[in-house]
């Protein structure tokens, strides 16, 4: 999953901060009701940092109320407007926050917060694909049924009518698909946050300098090893990692945001240090270590899952590393935003990673509350999946389908039953519902989909609870067992 890299001198955390202070007032929740969508609260938004002029009475009237809300916020709750306008004058932070406005207009606070949209789409473009990677989540190789150009154009439009920032194209391998030129320019142009996620090895410099034209702001490109022959076996496919890591410097060169991906498992879980001095050396933004997820042709090798110790020490060391590294290194397990908040908390590290895609440094009191409000696990809360066909799930890990765009996009992320379960952390049938950092963390989804078929189960890999899986899943967790050994051990149980 790729996450807009926001260029400023003011955090996005701050600007949350200060919104979710601002609008937890009734009268604030009125005014943005009326708004009624999140394209509007924009152009407020634009209006109040200077970006953009009111025009007409009825613009003025609800830009100068904006106003005077800030105002009164600003004094009680200390917040300094200056450094509210001027991260406001991001595009990206605009968006974005109008998207929360609206949510908290909606639903009020809410822990995680929910949004009106969801900050961010990861859209599988194609299903087709030059590699054959071992842990493939989308069975990717041939092509199946897509959406027509039209179709697709239709799709960012709605998006951005629903106030989504950003779009992620992700596949297969997108690259190969003409369609995405003429898409990805299109969402730019709208003032969407444009990433595609590749394998890389299609990235010349002329496809490099073609991103760019495009308005691609972020590229996300998988490496698995440090070692070539490493990479090649998992990928399967030689000189993939020769090309990959020509694609990578190729997107820096064109002053493209460039990051890694690597998806662990026992295959190369020793080789994280080597791959973090290597996204060192190449001069990427960040390295994203992601959950290995048992789903697409992941099912196959399920065995070379990472244990719940060796899980909690990569976690450790990750976060050891985002302290340290000249790039960010994150997770996307939901439990490394508690390993960092614990951290911070025993004076052993200064940043908290709230989500895998924004590490944060804060006082204390704000940066809890951030944690909770930004919530962990994003699946159907924070973003969702598109599959080739329109079809929507809630994550691209997770292959439930909640519907399809040409059913409304906004509908379906509004009123799906199980988006909605998603969203709730409490449910007494939430497996993390008594834990204490459910709020921060929730669990992966994905996994817990994936292992037991229960989107809101136990996550396996989580070092916190430790739960006796038979207890909870019984025959389910007995077949888990089977690819796990280290499952059956007392480190399981809890100490209570």
């Amino acid at each position: 999953m790729v996450a807009p890299e926001l260029s400023s001198d003011v955090g996005v955390h701050e600007i949350v901060y200060y919104l979710k202070k601002i609008f937890e007032g009734h009268l604030a929740r009125k005014i943005i009701r009326k708004l009624s969508n999140p394209k509007r609260v924009e152009r407020i938004l634009s209006i109040y940092c200077g970006v953009e002029k009111a025009k007409g009475l009825k613009e003025r009237i609800y830009s100068e109320g904006f106003s005077r809300i800030v105002a009164t916020a600003a004094k009680k709750f200390d917040i300094d407007e200056d450094t509210l306008r001027r991260g406001l004058k991001n595009k990206y932070y605009r968006k974005g926050l109008a998207n929360v406005i609206m949510g908290i207009a909606e639903f009020g606070i809410t822990m995680p917060q929910k949004l009106y949209a969801p900050f961010l789409v990861v859209w599988n473009f194609t299903k087709k694909c030059n590699l054959k990677c071992k842990h493939c989540y989308a069975n990717a190789g041939k092509a199946e049924y897509e959406l027509s150009l039209k179709e697709k154009i239709d799709v960012v439009d709605q998006l951005d009518q629903a106030g989504v920032v950003a779009i992620s194209f992700s596949g297969g391998e997108p690259l190969i698909h003409k369609d995405l030129w003429p898409v990805a320019e299109y969402a730019s142009n709208l003032g969407m946050h444009v990433s595609v996620a590749t394998n890389g090895t299609l990235i010349d410099e002329g496809t490099a300098r073609r991103l760019k034209e495009v308005g691609v702001d972020y590229v996300e490109i998988s490496l698995d090893a440090a070692k070539s022959e490493d990479h090649d076996y998992f990928r399967g496919v030689p000189r993939a990692f020769e090309r990959s890591v020509e694609g990578i410097k190729n997107c820096i060169r064109e002053g493209i945001q460039t990051a890694i991906a690597t998806t662990v498992t026992s295959l190369n879980l020793n080789q994280i240090p080597e791959i973090v001095s290597l996204a060192e050396e190449l001069g990427v933004c960040r390295l994203v270590v992601f959950n290995f997820i048992p789903t697409g042709r992941g099912k196959e090798i399920v065995n070379l899952d990472l244990d719940i110790d060796e899980r909690e020490l990569l976690l450790e060391y990750l976060y050891d590393e985002l302290q340290e590294s000249s790039l960010q290194v994150l997770s996307t397990s939901p439990v490394f935003a508690v390993v960092a908040v614990r951290k911070y908390l025993e004076n052993k590290g200064k940043k908290i990673a709230p989500t895998h895609f924004a590490d944060v440094c804060m006082p204390t009191d704000g940066a809890l509350i951030l944690s909770e409000f930004i919530g962990g696990c994003g699946a159907g809360r924070l973003y969702c999946g598109i599959q080739p066909n329109g079809d929507i799930t809630p994550c691209v890990f997770m292959p439930i389908v909640v519907g399809n765009v040409k059913e409304g996009f906004l509908q379906v992320w509004q009123q799906n039953e199980i988006l909605q379960a998603l969203r709730d952390r409490d449910r007494k049938d939430y497996a993390c519902r008594d834990c204490g950092y459910r709020y921060i963390c929730g669990g992966c989804r994905a996994r817990a989909y994936g292992y037991f078929g229960d989107y809101l189960g136990f996550d396996p890999g989580c070092h916190i609870k430790r739960v006796p899986l038979s207890i909870i899943y019984g025959k389910q967790a007995l077949n888990y067992a089977k690819t796990r050994s280290t499952f059956e051990s007392p480190l399981l149980y809890h100490q209570k």
